[in-house]
C-alpha cells in the first residue's frame, strides 16, 4: 500500500542445527548451518505453531537492508529471528538487490531466517516508481483483456512475466548455492485491489498467477524457497479468503498482512486457520503494531511476526519502546540466538546432556513418575541418560518431559520430570554459547554454584558467564 513506501522510499525449539550469533559483515561470521533444507525449515516452523512465535523485522531500503534490524538492537537489545527484504521495482531498488541478498546471507549466518518480498511493475515495464508502477492508482493496473494474457501461456503479457521472474533467479540461486533456504512472499495481499497483481478472484485470477509464479521459478530447479502467501486484514473480507487461495501444493506457509487492524481480527484469524488446517503454519508476514503478549496468547497458532520497515518506530503502532520491549520479550517469542532446525526434514535427536565436570543430566533412579528429581550424575549409558531434544522445543526422557517445577519463573525452582502438556515449563531453546534457556521464565539451565557431586538437583536462575550454566546437547 503506497502509504508503506512513500515514507521509506523502499522497496521493499530445541532442534539439532543452531545459528551463529554476531552481528555485522559475513566473512566475520561463522559458516551458515550445512545442511538445511526448505523441508527442515517448514518443519520447523510447523513445529511453533501453539508454541513459539519468531520475532521479525523488515530490514531497509535496498541500498540499507539492515537499518531497522539495528534499530531493533538499539530499542530491545535482541536481533529479530526473521529478517525481511525486497526485490524492489525501481532502478535503485534493482541496482541494489545484491546488497539485499548479501544481507540475506549475513542474516542467516547470524541465526535469523530470511524472508524476500516481490513488489514489481506490471510485465510489460522495467523500472516503475510505486505510484503507478507497483500500485495502479495511476494508471498501471492491467485490463480484462490484458488480465486474461498474463495467466495465459505463450502470450506476449505471460512471456514478459516470466522476464521479470527471470530477472530474480541468480539471486535466488545464489541462496541456494550457499544451502541458504529463504522464504519468498510474492503477490502478497493479492484479495485487495491496490497492486497490479491483485484484486482478482477466483481459479484465474490472482491464485492463479501465484501458481504459475511457484511453478516457473521451481522449473528453475530453485528448491530452497519456501513459498509465503499472503492475504491482507480486508475488513469484512475473511470469508472470502479462500477465492484468493492457491492450493497445498503450491503454499508453504499462510499468512496475513495486518494493516486495517493493528492486530488481527478473529475472524481473519479463523478464516486463515481453516485454510492452514493442521497441514500448514501461519504467519503474520506484516504488521505495523509489535503483537503484544495478550494479543499472542489469544491467537497462540501465528509462528512469526514481522514489523514493516520504519512502523516500529512510529509511535500511533508501537507507542513506546516499552511496548515495543513487550513483544520481544514475551516468553514465547524468539529471536536471533533462539533459532535451531534439525536437519534430515525435522527430525529430532537423542543423547546425553553433559555440563560442569562432564557429568550428565540424570533422571534421579530412573524413574518415570511425575516430580522426579532431575540431576547431574556420573554418565552410565542409562536411560536415564538418554534425552530427546525434539522439533517441538521440549526435552525429554523416560516418556516424559524436562519441567521447571509449578510453572515457576523465580531463580531456583527446581527442574523435574513430568508428563509433557505443552506448558511454556517445559519449552527450552538452546543457545550457541550453549545456555539453555527457558523462555517462560527468560532463565537458564542451572547447576547450583557448579557443583560436580553426583545428585546436585538442577534448577533454572539468571543467565550469566558462569561455566556450570553451559551444556553440551546430542550430537
Amino acid at each position: 500500500m503506497s502509504p508503506r513506501f512513500r515514507m521509506t522510499a523502499a522497496a521493499a525449539v530445541v532442534t539439532g542445527i543452531a545459528f551463529a550469533v554476531t552481528q555485522g559483515a559475513a566473512s566475520a561470521a561463522p559458516p551458515a548451518p550445512a545442511g538445511v533444507t526448505r523441508a527442515d525449515v517448514i518443519a520447523y516452523l510447523k513445529g511453533l505453531t501453539g508454541r513459539n512465535t519468531l520475532s521479525g523485522q523488515q530490514g531497509g531500503a535496498n541500498n540499507n537492508p539492515g537499518q531497522w534490524i539495528q534499530t531493533v538492537h538499539d530499542i530491545t537489545g535482541q536481533y529479530p529471528g526473521l529478517w525481511g527484504g525486497d526485490f524492489g521495482f525501481s532502478q535503485n531498488d534493482i541496482d541494489n538487490r545484491q546488497t539485499v541478498i548479501n544481507q540475506a546471507r549475513t542474516e542467516w549466518n547470524n541465526g535469523t531466517l530470511g524472508s524476500l518480498t516481490m513488489h514489481a511493475c506490471r510485465p510489460d515495464v522495467a523500472t516503475c516508481a510505486f505510484e503507478g508502477g507497483s500500485n495502479p492508482v495511476k494508471g498501471s493496473k492491467l485490463s480484462a483483456a490484458e488480465w486474461g494474457q498474463i495467466v495465459q501461456d505463450g502470450t506476449s503479457l505471460n512471456t514478459a512475466y516470466k522476464r521479470k521472474l527471470d530477472q530474480f533467479v541468480p539471486y535466488l540461486q545464489q541462496l541456494k548455492d550457499a544451502g541458504i533456504p529463504i522464504m519468498f512472499r510474492p503477490l502478497h495481499e493479492m484479495n485487495e485491489g491496490w497492486a497490479w497483481w491483485g484484486g482478482q478472484a477466483g481459479p484465474n485470477g490472482s491464485a492463479r498467477l501465484y501458481q504459475i509464479t511457484h511453478d516457473y521459478l521451481e522449473s528453475k530447479g530453485l528448491n530452497n524457497i519456501v513459498w509465503v502467501w499472503a492475504l491482507k486484514d480486508v475488513a469484512g473480507a475473511a470469508s472470502q479468503a479462500a477465492s484468493y487461495y492457491p492450493g497445498d501444493a503450491y503454499v508453504d506457509v499462510v499468512a496475513l498482512d495486518v494493516w486495517v487492524d493493528k492486530f488481527p481480527s478473529s475472524d481473519w484469524y479463523q478464516a486463515l486457520g481453516n485454510i492452514a488446517g493442521t497441514k500448514k503454519p501461519m504467519a503474520l508476514a506484516e504488521v505495523g503494531s509489535v503483537p503484544q503478549p495478550s494479543q499472542m496468547a489469544a491467537q497462540p497458532k501465528w509462528v512469526y511476526w514481522s514489523v514493516w520497515l520504519d512502523w516500529l518506530t512510529m509511535r500511533d503502532y508501537n507507542p513506546t519502546d516499552d511496548y515495543i520491549r513487550a513483544g520481544y520479550n514475551d516468553p514465547r517469542t524468539l529471536s536471533q540466538g533462539e533459532v535451531h532446525i534439525t536437519t534430515g526434514g525435522g527430525g529430532s535427536r537423542t543423547g546425553a546432556i553433559t555440563g560442569a565436570g562432564g557429568k550428565c543430566v540424570d533422571v534421579a533412579g530412573a524413574s518415570s513418575a511425575n516430580g522426579t528429581a532431575v540431576q547431574l550424575y556420573d554418565c552410565n549409558g542409562t536411560a536415564a541418560q538418554q534425552w530427546t531434544v525434539g522439533t517441538d522445543g521440549t526435552i525429554r526422557a523416560l516418556g516424559r518431559c524436562m519441567d521447571v517445577t509449578g510453572q515457576g519463573t523465580a531463580n531456583g525452582t527446581k527442574i523435574q520430570l513430568w508428563d509433557c502438556n505443552g506448558s511454556g515449563a517445559q519449552q527450552w531453546a538452546a543457545q550457541p554459547d550453549g545456555h539453555l534457556r527457558n523462555p517462560q521464565s527468560g532463565r537458564v539451565l542451572d547447576d547450583p554454584g557448579g557443583s560436580t557431586a553426583n545428585g546436585t538437583r538442577l534448577q533454572i536462575w539468571d543467565s550469566n558467564a558462569n561455566a556450570w550454566q553451559l551444556w553440551h546437547l546430542p550430537a
